[in-house]
């Protein structure tokens, strides 16, 4: 096939998918929106519980004030139209643009997800591998049982063990927070103090999927070694090395992967919990509070930026594929 051909095919597909992405994100928007309002409650109730006026007058006002006292299908307008110019609204708590709380939480969120994913794709695939090759021996064994214990476990109970062992036990990490305030650190010092907060969250996050990503990735390399391009490999005489690492992982990975676009959405939910246990101030914790104060407007904001989230990276996933094996875009 002609090279501007392929070029071409290939800018009309990306030009689709990213087309695709909006209209899944501005889809997500829709129900959200939808979804939030129709549940009991809202923001007026909250504050003035607060406030302890929680007369009709007052509530009253307070919805005139945030626009809540019109009629849905006005709001959901009004919510369309900020949208198109990226205006998220403000917070009836904090006072403040919902786009620049998210851009303040957003790092945190993205640096623990990072973490976690990095830790349990890298470890999990490891040892898997491990596993694999030693498939019906003793490490064989005690890999997939460690795996079958953290499937099992939890992640809350993983995250208390986890901060009573290292934390209070032994006491090498700080217990929550992401930073220690009090301690004034700049610099590389910083860096490092990020790094030791960063342990007992990640970990706790990434073990679940560590155990995941080893059973998924020990039955892909059993089945790979089975293939007949792996037979044709060892029969040209390749050294076991270079059939392990080009031919026999290259090709396990493919599911590593698309387990990976998936579980990013349960990722970001299990954030929740974990940001919560530990006092990460991340997106997770920020949502878990815009929750219960019905502090719609940046719940709303948080939902969508999530979802923005695992589309762009569901995206990468699709561009990793092609990296892995070309013959997924030449199929397309």
């Amino acid at each position: 096939m002609p090279v501007g051909r392929v070029g071409r095919r290939r800018l009309r597909f990306w030009a689709g998918r990213l087309v695709h992405m909006a209209l899944v994100v501005l889809g997500i928007a829709v129900v959200n929106f939808f979804l939030l309002h129709l549940a009991p409650g809202d923001a007026a109730q909250v504050l003035a519980g607060e406030a302890g006026s929680a007369t009709p007058e007052y509530m009253a006002a307070l919805r005139r004030q945030f626009g809540l006292d019109q009629p849905l299908p006005v709001q959901f307008v009004q919510y369309l139209g900020n949208l198109l110019t990226f205006n998220l609204g403000f917070s009836f708590r904090h006072g403040l643009p919902v786009l620049e709380l998210i851009g303040q939480r957003l790092p945190a969120t993205l640096l623990l997800m990072t973490a976690s994913i990095g830790f349990a794709v890298l470890a999990g695939s490891a040892l898997g591998v491990v596993a694999a090759r030693n498939a019906g021996r003793l490490a064989d064994t005690l890999i997939s049982t460690l795996a079958l214990l953290f499937y099992a476990t939890p992640v809350f109970w993983i995250g208390l063990v986890l901060v009573v062992v290292f934390s209070v036990g032994l006491d090498w990490l700080p217990v929550g927070g992401m930073t220690s305030v009090e301690a004034g650190y700049g610099g590389w010092d910083h860096v490092k103090d990020v790094a030791r907060h960063l342990v007992l969250p990640a970990a706790t996050l990434g073990l679940f999927y560590l155990a995941i990503y080893t059973r998924l990735m020990r039955a892909a390399m059993l089945e790979v070694t089975t293939q007949d391009f792996v037979r044709t490999a060892v029969a040209k005489g390749l050294r076991p090395r270079r059939i392990a690492l080009r031919h026999v992982l290259r090709n396990a990975l493919l599911p590593v992967v698309t387990m990976l676009g998936v579980q990013v959405g349960s990722i970001l939910g299990g954030a929740v919990l974990v940001e919560t246990i530990f006092a990460w101030p991340g997106l997770g914790r920020l949502a878990f509070e815009a929750l219960f104060q019905r502090d719609l407007n940046l719940l709303l904001g948080i939902l969508l930026c999530s979802s923005a989230v695992v589309v762009v990276v569901n995206l990468a996933v699709d561009l990793l594929y092609t990296v892995l094996d070309p013959r997924i875009e030449l199929a397309r």
